[in-house]
């Protein structure tokens, strides 16, 4: 336990210097400082040239914060708590010849969705018109966004699942591990490394950590004989020291990684960020090799063959341990890059964000079917689509999360091995 915690530590190390990076992030203003929460964004003519000097206040209840764009156009108010806000634009403030675009909402109503830092576009410019809101464009949209969320719900989820398969852990870190490869790409590109360098370290990193813990302390209590709900139970404590050690040397506020703030485009009909795309398309590709190496190849055979059976893969002669520690390294990679792209779906890099969707992850594995690969996948999609259309639906985006929960649960009273899993005989 204390390797583990000394390489916890030493892996943090270099986030101290992290908090007083610049990051692409609206500069907040005196009176934002004051609090944790932000509503923030940048003013841009449709010449993408920065609109200064535009006053923009937030209103919810008895709060009211006002500030006025920046040089660079950006702009941001600190509000004491997450909620609904009415975001206006002092229209007069604007410079001569600047005006809102055709149907732009002013003031508009916006509300904070797990994150503590809120983004709000304006649109400018002669001739363009801002689309009304059409219920079939916004399922759509909303589809294409649940996707991309349950793709990178599926590398954690298929991560939980192979170790659950291998060891029977329910491991309550996982949500740790997710954190950890976003906080080491913040560190990393802090440091003035290339930003694909970054990436690529953070997941090996991931790697790292998940060797870490499997060497120094889950092999030592599989060795003592340590049963599955004290090993559970050690999971929850590892969890919140892993938590809190990122805390005390990332800060508790929400730091933006590279690029993290990006306009939507349009291909066909469907309006997403690029940032969401590439998060669809990587991981796509990962799951899919990861799936051919699971069936293909010796060692995913291997890896099937303990998880389907542990002594007698033992008996054939597979090393089981050495199966094991593979699963945690590739475990913690992959929670390493979900946790990544889960820095830009949300967007923001925070302490605590993989406990934030250690329940999903859960409901996703659970959904699916306990140790299946497949079920994973399966459970992560559902849930990642169910979870942006209930917003379609009128449910309250902080609701959202409820409804994936609520979902498994009905499914697991109809069919409790889940989805793809199979039934077992107990006595």
């Amino acid at each position: 336990m204390g390797s583990v915690c000394a390489t916890i530590a030493a892996l943090l190390l270099i986030v101290a210097p992290a908090s007083s990076a610049a990051t692409p992030s609206p500069t907040p203003s005196p009176a934002a400082s004051e609090f944790t929460n932000s509503i923030s964004g940048f003013l841009r003519g449709d010449d993408r040239a920065p609109i200064p000097g535009v006053t923009v206040t937030a209103t919810n209840g008895t709060f009211t914060g006002t500030t006025k764009s920046e040089a660079n156009g950006a702009w941001n108010i600190g509000v004491p708590t997450q909620g609904t806000y009415e975001v206006k634009l002092d229209e007069s403030t604007l410079p001569k010849g600047i005006k809102l675009a055709e149907g732009q909402e002013n003031p508009r109503k916006v509300t904070f969705s797990q994150t503590s830092n809120l983004s709000v576009i304006f649109a400018f410019g002669k001739g363009i018109v801002v689309a009304q809101e059409n219920f079939g464009q916004d399922l759509l949209n909303r589809l294409v966004a649940g996707l991309s969320f349950g793709l990178l719900l599926a590398l954690a989820a298929v991560g939980l699942s192979l170790i659950f398969g291998t060891t029977g852990l329910t491991n309550f870190a996982h949500g740790e591990m997710v954190t950890l490869g976003a906080v080491l790409v913040f560190a990393f590109n802090a440091m003035h490394l290339p930003f694909w360098l970054a990436i690529i370290l953070a997941i090996i990193g991931g790697g790292l950590f998940g060797y870490v813990q499997d060497a120094g302390l889950w092999k030592p209590l599989r060795r003592r004989g340590t049963g599955l709900v004290p090993m559970m139970i050690v999971s929850i404590g590892l969890a919140l020291a892993v938590r809190y050690v990122i805390q005390f040397y990332f800060g508790g506020a929400t730091q933006q990684l590279p690029f993290a703030q990006s306009a939507e485009i349009l291909i066909g009909p469907v309006s997403i960020s690029p940032n969401n795309l590439w998060s669809l398309l990587i991981s796509a590709i990962v799951i899919a090799a990861l799936g051919v190496v699971l069936l293909k190849t010796r060692l995913g055979k291997a890896t099937r063959a303990v998880a389907d059976n542990p002594a007698l893969a033992a008996a054939s002669g597979i090393d089981v341990d050495s199966v094991i520690r593979i699963v945690w390294v590739v475990g913690g990679m992959l929670a390493s890059l979900g946790g990544i792209l889960w820095a830009y779906y949300r967007p923001g890099v925070t302490f605590d964000m993989g406990s934030q969707i250690l329940l999903l992850i859960f409901a996703s594995v659970t959904l699916g079917g306990l140790g299946t690969v497949w079920g994973a996948l399966v459970g992560s999609i559902i849930v990642g689509i169910f979870v942006e259309l209930t917003t379609v639906f009128g449910l309250a985006a902080d609701l959202k999360y409820v409804g994936a929960l609520f979902i498994m649960i009905v499914v697991l009273l109809f069919r409790p091995q889940g989805i793809l899993g199979r039934r077992e005989r107990v006595g």
